[in-house]
């Protein structure tokens, strides 16, 4: 695969001493090298992503051993176990970037389709077509894997990317960083179309969020107190989601085993993630032979159990849920679970403490399942099947820059399309407008 002659690798960047000046740097060159990518064709992208697959595979080792100094430096740093488990890197999530990367390379191209032709009265022919958003900074904690995502499903939208990891993943990501710059080398795409940050200053965030001139969209991943800030501070759109307090709800008409697979995968499949679920809801016919099996195998994960009234009435020795408990994003191993008479009080609960982030009923009646779908509003909504599918990959978007919990441009996981626009073309002949 040949380069275009237009395009050409990055001026030097500004020293790191000058952060301001470095980050400035950063963003005209992302701005320089979105304009070819507009127009860069789908093999050309795809060879990219493909390149970069190789070159993950080739640099498994130096990737392992610069995880493996992130991870004793976030031990020696106190870094609890939910983000020390999000840092890690490991043979199978290096196997789930190569997987990722080899499956967006397969995802229909959005860019450049037409839809909503309508043929006028006035004989014009007018639709409109996905375009990029031009360049993405995308901020983001602890998990280095975001670094391939976000880069993958960027440079297949055909946008220009900055990304900015976090100071715990340092090593990682500049190990990551090399994979990616390999392959936009040996495919000839601008060298500025993926930029990692190489400062760990977080003077570098409040720059990014600021340069308005030259990134058109910021997109936060992390904590809830970063994402605040950043929605708070920023002078550029903002495509977010503030926490995962997502729910499942056991209807008294559940299938037993359903309810329990389900109730134990969204919870203990994986702790550390937003998809996680943090309150179970449990229709009151149920609680006194549901709950019993539940804190049993809720033990053998080592899960601790914080309930309502009713709940402590059937388990006993638990801790009571407080307010706090029922707004809580524990990304640990803690589950606050609540009694409720029917499926009125398991949406009324969710309305008021879901972060609108995913929400699953566990149910064999038809009604009250279509229910749930029409009258929660969340971004994923679910019936008889774990919270941890709303995930982008497990959607079929190869991977995802994030789960979106706004209601306007995209919701829910943000793939490829969720990285375009549109704008309006026109077909015409000659016509003048009279």
């Amino acid at each position: 695969m040949t380069a275009h002659a237009s395009y050409s690798t990055p001026s030097a960047a500004p020293s790191l001493d000058n952060v301001h000046a470095y980050m400035l740097g950063l963003g005209e060159q992302a701005k320089r090298a979105a304009a070819p990518l507009r127009s860069a064709n789908t093999a050309l992208k795809n060879a990219a992503l493909l390149a970069m697959a190789e070159a993950l595979e080739g640099a498994r080792a130096e990737l392992l051993a610069a995880n493996a100094r992130d991870l004793a430096r976030g031990r020696d740093n106190g870094l609890d176990a939910a983000l020390l488990d999000r840092l890690a890197l490991d043979d199978s999530r290096i196997d789930a970037m190569i997987a990722g990367l080899g499956q967006v390379a397969a995802l229909p191209d959005p860019v450049g389709a037409i839809d909503d032709m309508r043929n006028m009265p006035s004989g014009l022919q007018i639709g409109r077509m996905r375009v990029p958003l031009g360049v993405i900074g995308i901020i983001y904690e602890s998990r280095p894997n975001v670094t391939i995502e976000a880069a993958s499903l960027c440079l297949k939208s055909g946008n220009a990317c900055i990304l900015r990891g976090g100071s715990e993943a340092r090593e990682s990501n500049a190990a990551l960083a090399a994979c990616i710059a390999q392959g936009l080398e040996r495919t000839g795409l601008p060298a500025a179309a993926v930029q990692v940050v190489a400062t760990t200053d977080r003077a570098a965030v409040g720059t990014l969020i600021s340069m308005a001139d030259y990134v058109d969209v910021i997109i936060p991943r992390g904590g809830k107190s970063l994402i605040e800030r950043i929605s708070r501070d920023a002078k550029v759109p903002v495509i977010k989601h503030l926490d995962g307090v997502c729910h499942v709800y056991l209807d008294a008409s559940a299938d037993t085993d359903k309810a329990l697979a389900i109730a134990i995968n969204a919870k203990t499949q994986r702790y550390g993630t937003c998809n996680t679920m943090e309150t179970l809801l449990v229709d009151a016919p149920l609680a006194a032979s549901m709950l019993p099996q539940l804190a049993a195998a809720y033990a053998e994960h080592g899960v601790e159990l914080r309930g309502c009234e009713r709940t402590c009435d059937v388990l006993g020795d638990i801790n009571a849920a407080t307010e706090d408990d029922w707004q809580a994003e524990y990304l640990a191993p803690v589950l606050a679970i609540r009694v409720v008479d029917g499926i009125e009080a398991a949406m009324q609960h969710i309305e008021r403490y879901s972060s609108g982030h995913t929400e699953a009923i566990v149910t064999e009646n038809y009604t009250l399942a279509r229910r749930f779908l029409a009258e929660v509003d969340s971004s994923s909504v679910m019936v008889n099947a774990s919270t941890r599918f709303a995930d982008g990959f497990e959607y079929g978007l190869g991977a995802e820059i994030g789960i979106s919990t706004d209601r306007l441009h995209v919701r829910g996981p943000v793939g490829l399309e969720g990285l375009t626009t549109r704008k309006y073309v026109v077909f015409g002949d000659g016509q003048i407008r009279q």
